[in-house]
């Protein structure tokens, strides 16, 4: 098994979870929040979306899904925001009308980084991909970091779904 092949195996999960969680539930269910202040699914599956496309994008030098997708969102955020340090006001201003709208996004972003992580070496990993950090940010430390921060903010998104659709 080769870098390229975990990486791909992982981000896989994450696309896998993010269908899981959003199948089936109503515009409503994915806007609904657990308390005034508790993240939507749909907030949390749109900002690891904008996680995970902002930084393999960054990464590779190549331009965000984003950029065109999210036009279709109409959301009144700037143009590259990603979702860190949004106030609950914002977090409630990400609503969709169906799944459809964040698995089709999610689903470009996996399809541009399952196409741009399958071709990684292990020697590409320690590639530096950003030095304002000490030390810098290696490919390899960046591509773990996206997965890890979008597996968690998924399986977020999978509790609240769980929460909703628990038997009362």
């Amino acid at each position: 098994m080769t870098s390229a092949d975990i990486l791909v195996d992982a981000f896989g999960r994450i696309h896998e979870t993010v269908h899981e969680v959003v199948r089936g539930l109503a515009g409503s269910q994915l806007a609904e929040r657990l308390a005034p202040d508790a993240n939507s699914i749909a907030w949390l599956v749109w900002h690891l979306t904008r996680v995970q496309d902002d930084h393999v994008a960054d990464a590779f030098g190549v331009p965000q899904v984003w950029t065109e997708y999210g036009k279709r969102f109409e959301l009144p955020f700037r143009p590259l925001e990603t979702g860190y340090g949004h106030s609950s006001r914002q977090v409630a201003q990400v609503m969709v009308s169906s799944g459809d709208l964040l698995t089709g996004y999610y689903d470009a972003v996996h399809e541009q980084t399952i196409r741009l992580v399958s071709g990684i070496t292990d020697a590409d990993l320690s590639r530096v991909v950003d030095e304002a950090w000490d030390p810098p940010v290696t490919l390899g430390v960046r591509l773990v970091s996206v997965i890890s921060d979008c597996l968690q903010h998924a399986g977020q998104a999978a509790f609240v779904r769980g929460i909703l659709l628990r038997e009362r």
